[in-house]
Order: C-alpha cells, then sequence, then structure tokens
C-alpha cells in the first residue's frame, strides 16, 4: 500500500541543510519512502490531503516508567493540590467514592505543599485512617503513608533503614510516616508489587499506550523495567496480535544489594533479555542504575551541602557502581545512570571511564539522566565519551521549582535544567518526561522546552529564559534525538526516505502561531509503521 500526503506543514526533523521542512511526503506499508513534491514520487493507491496542518515525526519519550504511568492515571491527582487542606480533601474524596477499597492509593504531591515539607501519617489519618493510604511523590523518590499504612508495611521503631534510603523518625524514634528512596523502594512499591494482580497491570499498560498515542507518542523508553514489567507488555504484544501499538524499549532496573556478587547477577539477567529480544516492538536494551536521589528531598549526591547543611551520600558508592558498569558495558548493553546532583553525575563518569579502560575503545552510547545541576565542564567530559544527556523539560516547570531552588538557595539555581550546554558542548541531547514524574503530554513538554515557562500554571513567570531552545531544536530532541538515544537514530525519529512511518499529524501548528498554541494544540492523528493508531475522536 502506498499513500501520499499532501498540502501538509511538514517538519522533517532532518538536520540536514534545507531538509527540515516539507509539503508532502508518501509511505509504502510502513516505510516512508518520499519526501517532498517531487516528480519522482512513486505513484500513489490512495492521497490524503493534509488540509495545511502540522505534521511531525512520532515523539519518543526517552525516559519513562510504562507500568508506573498507566497505574498513576487511575490513582488520586495531587500535583495540583498545593495545601495540606487540599490533599486531605482529595483523600476524603477518594475514599468515599471507593468504599469497598482495600488500600488507596495517590501520586504526584510536593514536598512545598505540605506544612514545614515535612509530612506525617497523623495527617493523612486526619483524612483516612481505616485502610493504608500510600501516596507517591512527585518525583517518585519517597513515599508517604499513613498510620494504617505504616502497620501494613510492618514498620516500626525497630525497622533499620535500608541501604541507599530512611525510614523517617521523630525524636523517640518512632516511624512519621515517610519513606525515603530505597525504603519507598523496598517497602511501599514491594508491597504495591505484591498486591497487583496481573489484571490490574494489563489494564495499566492499556492506559499507558491510550494516553501515549493520544499525544503522538509513537515510541517510549522505559527506566524501570523489570520482571512484572516485562511479563506486562509480553501479554499486550499477544492481544494486540503479536505487535504493540508503541514501540517500547526497556532499561532493567538494578538494585544495589551491598553484594557485588548479586548486583552482578542483576546485569546478567539483562544481558540474557537483551540477546534474545522477543520481538523488535519489545527489546530489553540496557539496564538502569539510580545513583542519588533529588533535590526537592535533599537526597541528591551534591558536592556541597544543601541551604539546611545536610548533604546525601549516593545510592551506588563508586567502589560498588565500577564492576556492575564495566560488566554491563562489557556486555554491549546501554547503561543509564540516574544523575540529578553534580557529585553523582561525576562518579557516573568515572564508572564509564573505568569501564572503558577494562574493555576497550568501542562505539557505545551510554546515558546520564536527569542532569537537573551539573558541575561547570561535565557537558564537554560528556560528549567526549559519546554520553547521551537524557532531560526532562517537564522537571523544570516554574510552578513546581521554587521548593528545588530553596533546597539549594545558592548560585547553583542559576544553572538549573542548562540545555544549551550539552547542545553547545556536542553531546547528544535526548528530551523525554519522565512520566508519571510529569504529565506526559508531549506538547506541553515542547512548550516548557522552548519558553521555560510554566504548562501547569501559565501565569507562573517563566524561570531560567535564557535555557530556552527554538522549538524546531526541542522538537528534534525529543524525536530525532530521542530515538538516537536508544540506538534508532538510523531509521526513526525522523520524515525522511527509509524511516520508519512513524507520523504525527496536529491542528494547531506553534511555529505560525507561538508556542503558546502547543498548550492548546491537539492530536488529529498518530501513525506507528505506517498504521494509524489514534485519531482524534476515538482510537484508530
Amino acid at each position: 500500500m502506498i499513500t501520499r500526503y499532501v498540502n501538509g506543514r511538514v517538519f522533517t526533523a532532518d538536520p540536514a541543510p534545507g531538509s527540515a521542512w516539507a509539503d508532502a511526503f508518501t509511505v509504502r506499508d510502513d516505510v516512508i519512502v518520499h519526501v517532498g513534491d517531487g516528480g519522482d514520487a512513486p505513484t500513489a493507491d490512495e492521497t490524503v490531503d493534509l488540509q495545511g496542518r502540522l505534521v511531525v515525526p512520532g515523539f519518543t519519550d526517552a525516559h519513562t516508567h510504562l507500568l508506573m504511568m498507566g497505574a498513576a492515571l487511575g490513582q488520586v491527582h495531587l500535583t495540583d493540590a498545593r495545601s495540606l487542606e487540599e490533599i486531605q480533601a482529595r483523600l476524603r474524596t477518594a475514599r468515599e467514592q471507593t468504599p469497598d477499597a482495600a488500600v488507596l492509593r495517590g501520586r504526584g504531591w510536593l514536598f512545598d505543599s505540605v506544612p514545614g515539607g515535612a509530612p506525617t501519617a497523623s495527617m493523612i489519618d486526619a483524612a483516612v485512617a481505616d485502610i493504608p493510604v500510600f501516596l507517591d511523590a512527585n518525583d517518585y523518590h519517597s513515599c508517604w503513608v499513613n498510620s494504617a499504612g505504616l502497620a501494613a508495611l510492618g514498620i516500626t521503631r525497630d525497622t533499620p533503614d535500608p541501604l541507599g534510603g530512611a525510614i523517617a523518625r521523630d525524636a523517640d524514634g518512632e516511624p512519621t510516616g515517610m519513606l525515603y528512596e530505597t525504603a519507598a523502594v523496598q517497602y511501599a512499591w514491594a508491597h504495591r508489587d505484591a498486591t497487583t494482580t496481573d489484571a490490574d497491570r494489563d489494564d495499566a499498560v492499556q492506559r499507558a499506550i491510550d494516553a501515549y498515542l493520544a499525544s503522538g507518542v509513537t515510541g517510549a523508553i522505559d527506566m524501570a523495567f523489570d520482571e512484572f514489567a516485562l511479563a506486562a507488555f509480553e501479554r499486550a504484544r499477544a492481544r494486540h496480535g503479536g505487535e504493540l501499538p508503541i514501540r517500547v524499549a526497556g532499561h532493567w532496573l538494578i538494585e544495589n544489594t551491598g553484594d557485588d556478587e548479586k548486583n552482578l547477577a542483576q546485569v546478567g539477567r539483562a544481558a540474557e533479555l537483551a540477546a534474545s529480544p522477543s520481538s523488535p516492538w519489545l527489546r530489553v536494551v540496557g539496564i538502569k542504575l539510580i545513583l542519588d536521589g533529588v533535590i526537592d528531598a535533599c537526597t541528591a549526591a551534591m558536592r556541597r551541602p544543601y541551604s539546611d547543611g545536610t548533604n546525601a551520600e549516593p545510592i551506588w558508592p563508586l567502589a560498588q557502581l565500577k564492576p556492575v558498569v564495566a560488566a554491563a558495558d562489557a556486555a554491549r548493553l546501554q547503561i543509564a545512570q540516574h544523575a540529578i546532583g553534580d557529585y553523582a553525575s561525576e562518579i557516573a563518569l568515572d564508572a564509564i571511564e573505568h569501564a572503558i579502560s577494562v574493555n576497550g575503545d568501542r562505539d557505545r552510547r551510554h546515558r546520564i539522566e536527569h542532569l537537573e545541576y551539573a558541575a561547570p565542564g561535565t557537558a564537554e567530559r560528556m560528549a567526549s565519551l559519546g554520553v547521551t544527556a537524557s532531560m526532562q523539560p517537564v522537571h523544570s516547570d516554574p510552578a513546581i521549582f521554587d521548593n528545588w531552588a530553596q533546597m539549594l538557595g545558592d548560585e547553583r539555581v542559576q544553572r538549573a535544567f542548562a540545555w544549551p550546554e550539552y547542545e553547545d558542548a556536542g553531546a547528544l541531547l535526548a528530551f523525554s518526561t519522565d512520566a508519571p514524574t510529569a504529565p506526559h503530554s508531549a506538547l506541553a513538554n515542547m512548550y516548557v522546552a522552548s519558553t521555560r515557562a510554566s504548562a501547569l500554571d501559565p501565569t507562573v513567570p517563566a524561570t531560567h529564559p535564557q535555557y530556552a531552545l527554538p522549538l524546531e531544536r526541542a522538537i528534534g530532541h525529543a524525536t530525532r534525538d530521542a530515538a538516537a538515544s536508544v540506538g534508532d537514530g538510523a531509521w526513526r525519529g525522523r520524515i525522511a526516505p527509509g524511516f520508519a512511518a512513524d507520523i504525527v499529524v496536529l491542528d494547531t501548528d506553534p511555529f505560525a502561531d507561538g508556542p503558546d498554541a502547543l498548550l492548546r494544540a491537539r492530536v488529529v492523528e498518530t501513525i506507528v509503521a505506517g498504521r494509524s493508531r489514534h485519531r482524534a475522536g476515538g482510537n484508530a
């Protein structure tokens, strides 16, 4: 089947001079075979009039958490609940609406919405006390639970803090209801996994797929893949006839157990899965290592203390990090390292340099995730090592920036989310959302990237507008470069001959109407591998 698309405003994301724009393209089955109005275009079986609409390559969310995103879409939303009273009101309403529920889950609350930034179990108890309540923070690096939740998790004053995490306690040593970093993972998330059914996960997968297709996302790179996620997406692939509606690549999450042998065994499982992918639609391509926490909770590993004088140690000390990175590199796995603080990004690069010294020079494309604050020179060091900067514009949204800035409280705030540094250094820059820690909308993400203004609250002034990028470059980082970040840059992420027909049609042209149009633009159609997967008004 050959389909010719004409009369469009086609942004190709092709970096070649003079190739960024066209008004027509042709698709044969699942591949783009011609771009432009030239007479060498093949004869089409069907012609589609785009009616002047904007067309862009399909977005790839280069860092997301698919199962968590799908689950979050069905939980109590708290990001815009900007006071304790509003949080409590939403929890009461949710409890009233689900009287038979055995547990209540919410997500997205912000530290500066809670008095003193110090949530306690009693604050939730005042709203819902009869069942366990688990509330994931906006950054998903801590979990706030009520008294029934602490009891369900078996957490008492005698429960030790896990490696790389903390159970908040009062002056008498009693747990207060906050679980930080690996304490959230090993207690709250382990409880979630144990009590979630396969049917629940299947529903979450479908919600995530539907939400992404409706927002123009044709590919996703999951940064916390595990056995549960792999099995859920295998079931989804079977339901969809052996394919998936979007392209999924996964990084296997490696937890620091404190035991080198156990850590390396996790790498071995990832290598086994990567060596024999079941489908080009569903692949394990690498590993994910969480080196530190987040600035909002003062758990990101910094070279200098936070404004309150505290600091945080890395979750992966360099001595334990080096053998894991070297083993993964030897297995030709892509290594993605979560590093938000400057000390964390420093040891991430130290570990990559060690792997290169052990395994020798060759082509490799490792990644550092987030880089919210990185010291001067980090971008240049990454470029020299061929390391991708994987960053999330929506994390810099001014509506949620104040607490971030207060935690640092010094000149470091002026270098927050400095995307142009990576462009200038020549490092590959890939944009993503890190959903569900932020909204999954690709267009809202592009609004923040191109303005440094807020997609959550447009009345909030822009922060660090000097770091905003022209829209052409922002979309290139979220399409072409996001695909390249996982090794797919030679065959998808552009509207160019020989590339996959992953295409998005919009009802509004923000290039012509200004970036504010991104906040009202809607996806008319999402095409994946030449097949219409979403049309406005209902899935294709």
